[in-house]
């Protein structure tokens, strides 16, 4: 929610916290629901070192609302993980601050993005870019082994010259290791999403089918490599953009010895409030880390034989 940072009156400042207080009260109600769904071989802090999550979320191109903090409030985004992470004992680390990745990457058992546009660039907040090494090095940590997650706009980043509607064969380093890339979105509305792979944690919790509102992604450069979880279908859905056959929405992938899992909801408020979505982010945290095994055999070109295909 944007807050006005010119003076108000006492009794709207009063209105404000009543209502900040309430997101507050909901965000955490809604964190303790998918709690009870949590993937139950989650390493706890009593088996093993606490594990750690790197939380970058800095923009260079266009900020979402999730991501943005407000007279110095975390954002939502910031305050789900963070709580998911408290109820199940791994830490997580927030920062727009690009300088991190020439540090310790060796310490964070999983590296999440929610980020948009070149991060070795400047912004307009002036949070401090990834350097071209430092790219190179989180590239290599996640090669290597390391966890990552992307969610939403993660797509948006570091993308491809060339037309916006066709499939590139050569894309950057980074997207190669995502598995997908963002094109375009139209306007929020209702969609259906299948689930592709039940047995992926927080799958069976979220179903075979939901429609949920979301400003949902037209994406394209799918590796072929996918192991496809969620299915945007796009049947009955207004604009240009959705007017193609169903495609990977949320998925996983073995990047060497990584493991990638990327998903594209969490524009809006009441979808990181849902505690649904919260399963699925939660399942992907939980195997990225390595605290489920699950076989993520590619599955694109059987559940989604015609994703590459941009128009009908």
């Amino acid at each position: 929610m944007q807050m006005n940072s010119r003076k108000r009156p006492d009794n709207a400042r009063v209105n404000k916290d009543a209502m900040d207080r309430r997101d507050m009260l909901r965000t955490a109600g809604a964190v303790a629901v998918a709690a009870t769904a949590f993937p139950m071989q989650w390493v706890s802090a009593g088996e093993k070192k606490k594990q750690k999550v790197l939380y970058f979320s800095r923009s260079a191109g266009f900020e979402h609302g999730a991501v943005k903090v407000i007279d110095g409030r975390p954002s939502i985004s910031d305050r789900i993980l963070t709580e998911l992470g408290k109820r199940h004992g791994f830490e997580v680390i927030c920062t727009k601050d690009g300088r991190v990745f020439d540090g310790d990457l060796d310490q964070y058992d999983a590296i999440a993005f929610y980020t948009s546009g070149d991060l070795t660039k400047p912004n307009k907040a002036q949070t401090p870019p990834m350097s071209p090494e430092g790219k190179k090095r989180f590239l290599r940590a996640i090669a290597e082994g390391k966890g990552f997650v992307g969610l939403h706009a993660a797509t948006d980043s570091f993308r491809t010259e060339g037309p916006q509607y066709e499939n590139q064969t050569e894309v950057d380093p980074y997207i190669t290791m995502l598995g997908g890339e963002f094109i375009v979105h139209g306007a929020q509305q209702e969609a259906t999403i299948r689930a592709a792979s039940r047995r992926f944690p927080g799958v069976k919790q979220f179903g075979r089918v939901q429609k949920l509102e979301e400003e949902w992604y037209a994406l394209k450069n799918f590796g072929k490599d996918l192991h496809v979880i969620l299915i945007e279908d796009n049947e009955g859905m207004e604009g240009e953009c959705y007017q193609r056959p169903p495609f990977p929405m949320t998925w996983a992938r073995m990047h060497d010895k990584g493991r990638v899992f990327y998903t594209s909801f969490g524009h809006r408020d009441d979808i990181w409030t849902n505690p649904d979505v919260q399963g699925i982010i939660a399942g992907g945290l939980a195997w990225a880390m390595g605290n489920v095994k699950v076989n993520v055999r590619p599955n694109i070109d059987k559940v989604t034989p015609k994703a590459s295909l941009l128009k009908y």
